[in-house]
């Protein structure tokens, strides 16, 4: 009786925090009761809010967990942090609401959907708007969106989680992964970097690093254009004498930016190409949305920020809703821009972008970690040859060679194993894959936790 009875006193005085640890008091503050739109019967527990992660410049990342469902074991299964790229993107935006998350937005922009293949079904999940300025992300230094750049975004996402596990401590401990797709090539890898090395020489670290898991990720410069220019050629979507003039007048891998013959190439490329949608080739583009996606700019010209589908629209739509914030206890400052789903200062303003990725991948290689990359095979941005380049480059031992895996007896994909890499393509896929093949990207997702070959 006497338990119970404080328990109710703890309840009604959680506001004061008279018998709450921080933590908790925390956790219920950022409890999400119930999303506007959200379908019935949603059986796993949902958060949201703010870490700060410098407090002299006022940076703050905004996050999303969704907890795996209790009657699935979410005590026990994996945390995975989600990255989405651009620079600038969101990972609300893309990841969550598009891709792996547990809902999708309808096109009034005002109600969700179930996804019956989200990932949280298997793992838990955290989507992090990084860095500062993206998203509902913000920073009160204003410099803070114009010099943003991978290391800033690296050690900004290291001190989040530090922070994070503080506020979740039963998140302490548990086998941890890092996610993500497209510029996420440099987050991911960076990131998981800093986590090994910061873990070394502690015995039980509180953020058990397991390995990580990228998507048509942008990884090495060099690899990146040669692999680029002839997906395109072998595609048929340029010309023989514009893929030479490409080959001759940009300068793979060895500037930030390229040179004005290679712009002028990429120009030519453009309109040889036409109206399609590069992220997904065969796929018929989103209506009016050509100019948005072909925007073209320094480090990557032919990469515009993000994918662009009518989705896109339905996510503006719905996170600018005032009650929609209100219940993901976002927008608390009351920025003065809308939210939007990639951040122009941001992307624009890009400071610094090492040229390779393939030397962190030899180091977090050699350190054992569980790293599987995959790639959708109609993606004409960051295509299947540019990955498939840049893993040559790192001259691993063949274990298993090329072979197609399968999904309910038809071909899925195919994948190749490497001493310690697996990669798998996913074909009919885009550039992101669970968007356009969510049942094939799940039994990926699936097969990396499970760290089994893909189904024969």
């Amino acid at each position: 009786m006497g338990h119970c009875l404080f328990s109710v006193i703890c309840i009604l005085f959680l506001l004061v925090g008279t018998c709450f640890s921080s933590p908790i008091r925390d956790q219920l503050r950022d409890r999400i009761t119930e999303l506007p739109g959200q379908p019935g019967n949603v059986g796993f527990a949902q958060f949201s809010g703010y870490v700060t992660v410098n407090d002299q410049a006022g940076r703050a990342l905004f996050y999303w967990l969704v907890e795996s469902s209790s009657s699935r074991g979410a005590k026990s299964r994996p945390l995975v942090l989600w990255l989405n790229g651009g620079p600038g993107c969101s990972s609300v935006a893309y990841g969550a609401a598009e891709e792996i998350g547990p809902f999708r937005i309808r096109p009034d922009g005002k109600t969700l959907y179930s996804n019956p293949y989200a990932w949280n079904n298997l793992a838990n999940f955290l989507f992090l708007e990084s860095p500062a300025g993206v998203g509902f992300s913000y920073s009160n230094t204003t410099s803070d969106l114009y010099t943003a750049g991978d290391q800033r975004t690296a050690e900004d996402a290291y001190t989040f989680l530090i922070h994070w596990f503080e506020r979740f401590p039963q998140y302490k401990h548990r086998d941890f992964y890092i996610a993500g797709e497209s510029y996420a090539g440099h987050y991911v890898p960076q990131l998981s970097q800093i986590v090994y090395q910061r873990n070394k020489g502690i015995q039980n670290p509180i953020i058990n690093f397991k390995g990580f898991l990228v998507g048509n990720a942008v990884t090495d410069d060099y690899h990146d254009y040669i692999g680029t220019f002839e997906y395109w050629w072998t595609h048929g979507l340029i010309s023989d004498s514009t893929y030479r003039m490409l080959r001759v007048a940009c300068d793979f891998g060895s500037s930030q930016h390229p040179s004005l013959e290679c712009m002028k190439a990429l120009k030519v490329a453009e309109v040889e190409q036409g109206n399609i949608d590069p992220y997904s080739i065969f796929t018929r583009p989103c209506n009016n949305t050509g100019s948005l996606r072909r925007n073209l700019r320094g480090h990557y010209p032919w990469m515009s920020r993000a994918y662009d589908p009518c989705t896109e629209r339905y996510s503006e739509m719905y996170f600018n809703l005032p009650e929609v914030q209100k219940a993901l206890h976002a927008n608390t400052t009351m920025i003065s821009y809308q939210w939007k789903t990639c951040s122009d200062i941001v992307g624009n303003y890009w400071a610094d972008s090492p040229l390779s990725m393939l030397p962190l991948y030899s180091e977090l290689i050699a350190a054992g970690l569980r790293i599987w990359v995959y790639s959708g095979d109609t993606d004409a941005v960051v295509p299947v040859t540019a990955t498939r380049y840049s893993i040559d480059a790192l001259k691993l031992q063949t274990i298993t060679n090329w072979y197609p895996w399968y999904d309910n007896g038809k071909v899925g994909g195919w994948s190749q194993v490497y001493k310690g890499l697996t990669f798998v393509t996913v074909t009919g896929a885009g550039h992101e894959v669970p968007l356009h093949r969510p049942r094939q990207a799940f039994i990926l997702f699936r097969s990396f936790l499970e760290n089994k070959p893909m189904p024969r």
